[in-house]
């Protein structure tokens, strides 16, 4: 089962990644997170072609702040409840891996692997890139781990790491080092230039995502540029729990990410 879904995952990304070619179709991938058993039943059911976790949200849902707080029992735990009742490849965020140490992010990858999970995303955060080239490299080597599709996200923009050009060589540098590394893809999450979104894909071979906000109103525009998988990131937890914020009468009011992170904060 783990290798169809992995195979069904990857043509996802190969079919929109290669243009001008008979498999190539005329619409992105396009990844409403999720976070539980319960909201990967309803995005599937919607006919989601794949799910993907939100780290945010999932830690959310399970008491504890984004950041890597989640233990990683509790991550294996929600993870394992939710291949339980998926038809659907999932990808699965796992932040920066959870260790500065290559080798035990590549063994908690395993575990999510022998859980039957095709695909991650493993970010470079505030650190520098070599981390996570080591990182992927560790995951790379590690049998069982081969195969298995690795988003590398890159928070140049996120983090305001670099400014205006700056910026756009420093995330073209990194991603490509993580594809040299074995990536299959690269996030950059805070980009939302079309210009810049544009040079990038034409630079780097490997497929780009962006992160958009829930109501999906960039993406036609994005994927022109070339950019062909989009994800939502915590966007549809917030908007699934902003109506538990309401008083009687009174227009919920939107929540966000800082709002609920500091609810959960200790």
């Amino acid at each position: 089962m783990f290798e169809s879904r992995l195979q069904a995952f990857t043509e996802l990304h190969t079919k929109i990644a290669k243009p001008n070619t008979a498999t190539q179709v005329s619409a992105p991938l396009v990844l409403i997170n999720i976070w539980d058993a319960a909201s990967a039943a309803v995005v599937q059911a919607s006919g989601a072609q794949a799910l993907a976790t939100s780290s945010a949200s999932l830690a959310w849902s399970l008491g504890y702040p984004d950041g890597e707080a989640l233990p990683q029992q509790e991550l294996l735990d929600a993870v394992a409840r939710i291949i339980r009742v998926s038809e659907l490849p999932l990808s699965v965020d796992i932040e920066a891996g959870y260790s500065d140490n290559p080798s035990e992010v590549a063994s908690l990858v395993a575990k999510l692997v022998n859980l039957g999970v095709v695909g991650i995303n493993l970010e470079d955060g505030a650190q520098e890139p070599e981390l996570l080239v080591a990182k992927i490299e560790a995951i790379r080597a590690t049998k069982s781990c081969r195969t298995l599709f690795i988003n590398a996200r890159t928070d140049v923009y996120l983090r305001a790491l670099a400014s205006d050009r700056a910026a756009v060589e420093m995330t073209r540098r990194r991603l490509l080092s993580y594809q040299n590394a074995g990536a299959n893809c690269g996030f950059i999450p805070g980009l939302s230039c079309e210009q810049v979104a544009s040079e990038l894909a034409n630079e780097i071979q490997m497929p780009l995502n962006l992160m958009v906000d829930a109501n999906l109103s960039t993406v036609d525009t994005l994927f022109k540029s070339g950019i062909t998988r989009f994800s939502v990131g915590p966007a549809s937890f917030l908007n699934a729990y902003s109506g538990l914020s309401s008083k009687s009468g009174i227009e919920p009011s939107p929540l966000d990410y800082n709002r609920v992170n500091e609810l959960l904060v200790l």
